[in-house]
């Protein structure tokens, strides 16, 4: 067998990567603080050793595990204004997982030469029921949606609202910081816009400062991190979505 490449080396590691940190994810949402490496390992499936080489302590892995998460976190805004909403249905997984393929969609109609029409009728009542939703409360259920699906999400916004404080401040202060320019000021930003966009601008009130604008959206996130937590632990939040929003008057 001829050795591998080095792009082929270098393929495997950030797979692996990637495979604790999701694992590190999953056994946070459980254990929080209290995580150790030998969950980690256990819940990727890997030796306790391979873990260590490529994190010596929990403290490096969650530091890791935050800024890629933060790398995928900045964009949600803008995706959820610009795709249609996605609106679980009776198909999806009891569990809150996405089935083999990792998409939320329908399910493949029993009867294959009914499937157009089925797809045609639930794709139907999926777009009136986004339209029902206005932008705020579209993006807060946008949001719990893919804290069900990656879990290293919502770890993320979780630990943003209590500031980082389980990490030294050489390492929070960066990341918190961060987080307020690629997650919180888009949030508000977004926010004043469904504002406008449901009338309560109308009166022609001068515009808010971006001090109160970021601590509506910190509100919002503590909000619906709160709401989320249970849902999440029982593998419903996908599917409890719009019910969390909803409550929440979003």
């Amino acid at each position: 067998m001829s050795p591998r490449t080095k792009e082929q080396n270098e393929e495997i590691r950030l797979r692996r990567l990637a495979q604790i940190r999701k694992a590190a994810a999953d056994v946070f949402l459980n254990k929080g603080p209290l995580l150790e490496m030998r969950d980690v390992a256990a819940q990727a499936g890997l030796g306790y050793g391979t873990v260590y080489h490529y994190y010596s302590n929990k403290g490096d892995l969650l530091h890791d595990l935050l800024w890629d998460a933060l790398e995928r976190a900045g964009g949600w805004q803008k995706d959820t204004l610009e795709a249609p909403l996605e609106v679980p249905c009776a198909s999806a997984s009891a569990s809150g997982e996405a089935p083999e393929g990792g998409h939320f969609g329908l399910a493949a109609a029993a009867d294959t030469g009914n499937a157009a029409a089925a797809d045609s009728r639930s794709g139907s009542r999926e777009t009136a029921a986004a339209a029902e939703l206005g932008p705020v409360a579209a993006a807060g259920v946008r949001l719990l949606q893919l804290w069900a699906e990656d879990h290293a999400l919502y770890l993320l916004h979780k630990l943003a609202g209590e500031g980082f404080a389980s990490l030294p401040e050489a390492r929070s202060a960066p990341l918190s910081a961060a987080f307020r320019r690629e997650v919180l000021a888009p949030l508000a930003a977004l926010l004043e816009t469904g504002r406008a966009a449901d009338g309560a601008a109308a009166s022609g009130r001068n515009a808010a400062e971006p001090p109160d604008r970021l601590q509506r959206a910190e509100m919002l996130l503590a909000a619906l991190v709160g709401c989320a937590s249970l849902s999440l632990r029982r593998g419903k939040l996908h599917e409890e979505a719009r019910d969390i929003a909803g409550f929440l008057k979003l």
